[in-house]
């Protein structure tokens, strides 16, 4: 629905980016995302999400291009707002960031409890992602819910 940090992967020389997803389903639906950018490729928006889960509360229906929609490499998790983006190669954080990328990920304003908040890392092999994500930043939030910060952009 809505594409933000975009960065280029060195390793493949795709285009990937962080994808901030719907709203108004509920606080688990449904995730933002990052993905490679294909070239004419069709993401669901607004007819369907994360591939082809049909949003029936769009009218009229248009199963012919939900039937084309592209689901997206990795699940960021619901609400995060991942906005920044950027891929790292070098050595500055040792080698075990060396390849994947990281992503600031803003925050929840719907959700309950909060999530994002923090700028995480995920990994990559091969040109994809290849593991789960850690958290690089966090203590954005207080102990009783309060932001103290929101992460946007990574570089």
């Amino acid at each position: 629905r809505n594409p933000n940090g975009l960065s280029w992967n060195p390793e493949s020389g795709e285009l990937w980016v962080a994808v901030n997803e719907r709203d108004e389903i509920g606080s688990d639906l449904v995730p933002d995302y990052m993905t490679s950018v294909k070239d004419g490729g069709f993401y669901g928006w607004p007819y369907s999400y994360y591939g082809q889960h049909v949003d029936n509360r769009v009218k009229p229906q248009r199963p012919d291009l939900v039937a084309q929609a592209i689901k997206p490499d990795y699940a960021l998790g619901a609400h995060t707002a991942s906005l920044g983006l950027t891929f790292n190669t070098g050595d500055l954080f040792g080698p075990q960031y060396r390849n994947g990328a990281f992503v600031g990920q803003h925050g929840s304003w719907n959700r309950k409890p909060r999530s994002g908040y923090k700028v995480i890392f995920v990994p990559f092999a091969g040109g994809k992602p290849s593991g789960p994500p850690q958290d690089i930043l966090t203590g954005f939030l207080s102990e009783d819910d309060k932001a103290f910060g929101r992460p946007v952009g990574v570089a």
